[in-house]
């Protein structure tokens, strides 16, 4: 298990609302991850850009937290565990009227079909 205390930094805020990659796009996102050491907010695996597994690979940050409504776990993409953590920086997830997939003036109509046939 890794020691995930030194990868987490509880005083930081998420970078936004959004994937920041997908809103500098114009693209959307089916789930939101946060990073636990700088904040930054990316879309999941299930998403086009996956851009939280992008941000871990491209920072080394192995830590991220759920950024969905609800939701308090963490995962390590170096043992592709859950794993604990603290209460990070408010706010803890994406605004509840904010859709999923999301943003929705985003979102293809045949989001299902899209994601079905990316590789």
């Amino acid at each position: 298990m890794t020691n995930t205390a030194n990868m987490i930094d509880a005083s930081v805020p998420p970078s936004g609302k959004g994937c920041v990659e997908c809103d500098a796009t114009g693209s959307w996102w089916v789930h939101l991850r946060r990073c636990a050491s700088c904040g930054h907010i990316g879309c999941c695996d299930d998403s086009l850009g996956r851009h939280a597994t992008a941000h871990f690979e491209a920072t080394g940050h192995a830590v991220m937290q759920s950024f969905e409504p609800g939701e308090d776990w963490f995962w390590d993409f170096v043992t592709l565990q859950t794993v604990p953590g603290p209460r990070l920086a408010d706010p803890q997830s994406h605004p509840r009227r904010q859709s999923v997939p999301g943003p929705a003036d985003r979102v293809p109509s045949d989001w299902v079909e899209e994601l079905a046939e990316r590789p």
